[in-house]
C-alpha cells in the first residue's frame, strides 16, 4: 500500500514541478522582454550622446556688443580702462577692442570738443557709450563698469593668463618674455601708466592679456559654472544696465560658444593717430575690422 501512495505521490510531483519550471520559463522570458524592450531600451538611449549645440539654437540673433569699463582709483595716474567686446556665438568667437580713454571727436551738439575719460567722468557710462558709438559707428547693446574687486574676481574665474611681458612692473622682468600673471597682476598692468605708447599701447594691451586670458581659461568649467559666476560679478557690480532678461535671452549661447569653441578671443585697437596728448580714433575703423565680425549679413 505504501509503494502504491509513494508511485502516486511521485507521479502527481513531476508534472507539478515541470509545470512551475515552464512557468519560470514563461514569467522570465516576459520579464526579460519587457526589461530589454523598454527600460534596457532607455538606457541605451540615456547613454547616446547629446548633439554638440543640444538643443539650443544659436544664429547671429545672439551676437551683442558690451562696453566694459574698468573704474580702478587705485590705479594712481592712469585713467579708466575702455574696452569694447563684441561676441559672436554662433561663430565662437570673441573681439576685444581697446579704445583710449584719450581719444576725441567733435560734437557739433556741444559745440566743441569731447575727451572720453572726461566724458565719462562728468557724466558716466551711458555717456561713455554714446561717445564711442559716435566716434566709431558701432552700435552698443549694453555697458558693465568694473570695481577693482569685480574685475580682480572676474580674472581669478578665468584663471590668470600666460602673457609676455615687455615693461618691468610690480615684480615682472620687461624682457618681452611669457610670465604668468595672476588676476591682481592683471589688473596692475592694464592699469600702467608709463607705456611708451602711451594710452594707445595700454588700450591694445588691456585687450591683449585679457584675449590670452579667455583663450587660456577652461572653457568647459566657465559654461557648466556660467551662471554661478555671473550673479556672482554682476552682485559685485553696481553700474550696469544688463538685466535679468539680458542674461537669459544669451546665456546659453556664450555657455555653447565656451563649451565648444576654441581660442575664440582676438584683440585690436581702434585705428587713429595721435596729436599731442589727444588720441583721434579713425571713422574708417570698421572698414579695417574683419567682416565676420560686423556685417550686415551676420
Amino acid at each position: 500500500m505504501s509503494e502504491k501512495k509513494k508511485k502516486k505521490t511521485g507521479s502527481i510531483a513531476i508534472p507539478f514541478l515541470v509545470t512551475i519550471f515552464i512557468g519560470m520559463i514563461l514569467v522570465g522570458g516576459a520579464a526579460f522582454f519587457i526589461y530589454h524592450t523598454f527600460i534596457a531600451h532607455d538606457k541605451d538611449k540615456l547613454k547616446e550622446p547629446q548633439p554638440r549645440n543640444g538643443s539650443i539654437s544659436v544664429s547671429a540673433d545672439d551676437n551683442h556688443t558690451l562696453l566694459m569699463i574698468l573704474d580702478d582709483p587705485e590705479a594712481g595716474k592712469a585713467s579708466s580702462t575702455f574696452l569694447l567686446m563684441r561676441s559672436l556665438p554662433y561663430k565662437k568667437k570673441l573681439l576685444l577692442i581697446g579704445i583710449p580713454s584719450n581719444s576725441i571727436y567733435y560734437s557739433a551738439e556741444e559745440g566743441g570738443q569731447l575727451v572720453l575719460k572726461d566724458t565719462y567722468e562728468r557724466n558716466g557710462a551711458a555717456a561713455a557709450e554714446e561717445f564711442i558709438e559716435n566716434v566709431i559707428g558701432v552700435k552698443i547693446d549694453k555697458y558693465m563698469v568694473f570695481t577693482p574687486e569685480a574685475f580682480t574676481r572676474t580674472c581669478e574665474i578665468f584663471g590668470g593668463a600666460n602673457f609676455p611681458i615687455d615693461v618691468e612692473f610690480n615684480g615682472f622682468t620687461g624682457d618681452g618674455s611669457v610670465q604668468t600673471l595672476g588676476a591682481e597682476d592683471i589688473r596692475k598692468y592694464i592699469t600702467y601708466n608709463k607705456f611708451s605708447g602711451g594710452e594707445s599701447e595700454r588700450s591694445f594691451k588691456a585687450a591683449s592679456v585679457i584675449s590670452y586670458m579667455i583663450n587660456g581659461s577652461d572653457g568647459d568649467r566657465i559654461a557648466t559654472s556660467f551662471d554661478r559666476y555671473f550673479a556672482e560679478i554682476i552682485n559685485m557690480t553696481t553700474l550696469t544696465d544688463i538685466t535679468a532678461s539680458d542674461y537669459e535671452k544669451y546665456k546659453s549661447a556664450i555657455k555653447y560658444m565656451f563649451n565648444y569653441g576654441t581660442s575664440i578671443s582676438i584683440a585690436m585697437i581702434v585705428d587713429g593717430e595721435t596729436a599731442g596728448s589727444d588720441f583721434i580714433p579713425s571713422s574708417d575703423f570698421l572698414r579695417n575690422v574683419p567682416k565676420e565680425y560686423f556685417s550686415d549679413d551676420e
